[in-house]
């Protein structure tokens, strides 16, 4: 469970708090790409990871050492949406090779631009850079959907927009794959802020959200997010592939409304 999952399910009332169920995988069809690095070198490796055994993996996991704590520590998770991996490179001795994932020495697309078509993909439906960054695939075009829909929920009664937000967690691992390019794991933030058309409105908070909003209405809401994301990069130039991503909801705040009547959006 994420810290995100553990405080909006505090926030719920007792009668809609399901018991927790641990994801795991199996370790026997652990997919593991362990890269070789030298002395002195950030450590990480990545694995692919399927809840049961037999089973295509769902997920894939990075795991990067913490060298001043001296221990490893899972650091992103990305639901995967489709099971079709790409094919990693692996030495003679069965090492995968990671290669930088920022800057374009390398790759068609580093993880800089690879965030903000993602980032795009909310806030304008791909208009500017998502859709010619990355072909169309289930993961980016869920993204669109997700701003598709979400920016007409309201009608006239109020306004969604989506944009970037402060980013945290820059690191960003890359794997090269046995066409040249590369699988990329990345982390993106962005907000979403809901809106009343006019006063006299009011948005009431869903119940997922009492640990922020505490249930009291407001005229805005601006709900944070952190999320990781998995790409498929080529060498050159050439659109990338979105294959994963998995959001938690981090925050959300608002003004809250007036002493007086108003109706609901």
């Amino acid at each position: 469970m994420s810290l995100s999952d553990y405080t909006e399910i505090e926030g719920l009332p007792k009668a809609d708090r399901k018991p927790y169920k641990p994801w795991s995988y199996d370790t026997s069809s652990a997919q593991l790409y362990i890269p070789c690095f030298a002395s002195g070198q950030d450590r990480w490796f990545a694995a692919a990871l399927s809840s049961e055994k037999g089973k295509a993996p769902s997920r894939i996991a990075v795991f990067a050492e913490q060298s001043k704590e001296d221990r490893w520590e899972l650091v992103s998770v990305v639901d995967l949406a489709s099971t079709t991996l790409p094919d990693i490179a692996l030495d003679q001795d069965g090492y995968a090779a990671a290669v930088a994932a920022t800057g374009k020495k390398q790759l068609a697309a580093d993880s800089n631009l690879l965030r903000a078509a993602v980032i795009d993909n909310f806030a304008t439906g791909g208009t500017n850079t998502g859709t010619k960054v990355f072909d169309p695939t289930k993961a980016s075009q869920q993204q669109i959907k997700v701003h598709d829909k979400a920016t007409r929920k309201f009608g006239k009664l109020g306004t969604t927009v989506f944009a970037g937000g402060t980013n945290r967690f820059k690191d960003a691992y890359a794997l090269k794959t046995h066409d040249g390019g590369a699988l990329v794991l990345f982390a993106h933030t962005h907000t979403q802020t809901d809106a009343v058309a006019h006063s006299g409105l009011q948005i009431n908070p869903d119940k997922r959200d009492n640990a922020w909003l505490h249930g009291i209405p407001r005229t805005s809401v601006t709900y944070s997010f952190v999320c990781s994301d998995a790409a498929t990069v080529p060498a050159t130039a050439a659109p990338s592939r979105l294959i994963g991503y998995t959001c938690a909801r981090t925050d959300a705040f608002g003004p809250p409304v007036g002493s007086a009547q108003t109706d609901r959006a």
